[in-house]
């Protein structure tokens, strides 16, 4: 596992990881205004990166927080968790939480048989928005601070774009 220290990010990184970190921190705090600025500072950051981001962080938490296993009952633990503490102060969307665990857990790509319908595609404002409430929620449920998901999350990327392919 490589870290990647959040002090070491170059400027659009550490950009990502401060608006990461802004978001779900007030999601945490249940901070409306605060939020919603860290939503904006996300949305605008390139899609593809806040996707990487954002997935690895919540799959780390999904895994930390149920280290026994992930089934349908603790998927639907999380989602409810999350509506739960966000519905009075922000508007959440249980589609786009879904998608965003699907996402996170690299089963929203897999191939759709013919005549099923296909997952839905969660457009990036909505993963801007939707994420760092469920962080927030299963920050709660762990014993580690933000930083060090941030950091793997990082590594993560980091560590593929640099691997050579033969």
């Amino acid at each position: 596992m490589v870290l990647i220290r959040l002090g070491e990010l170059p400027p659009p990184a550490r950009q990502l990881a401060d608006a990461v970190t802004d978001a779900v921190g007030a999601a945490g705090a249940g901070d409306a205004a605060a939020y919603d600025e860290a939503v904006a500072r996300l949305a605008m950051q390139e899609p593809e990166r806040v996707g990487l981001v954002l997935g690895s962080v919540v799959r780390q938490l999904l895994e930390e927080s149920y280290p026994d296993g992930l089934a349908a009952d603790e998927v639907l633990d999380a989602l409810d968790g999350t509506v739960r503490a966000a519905a009075a102060w922000a508007p959440v969307d249980a589609d786009v939480l879904v998608s965003v665990v699907a996402g996170a857990l690299g089963i929203h790509e897999v191939d759709t048989p013919e005549g099923a319908e296909r997952p839905r595609q969660v457009r990036p404002g909505e993963l801007a928005a939707h994420a760092p409430l469920l962080a927030a929620e299963l920050l709660d449920r762990v014993r580690r601070p933000l930083r060090h998901y941030l950091e793997q999350a990082f590594g993560e990327i980091w560590r593929a774009e640099t691997v050579e392919l033969p």
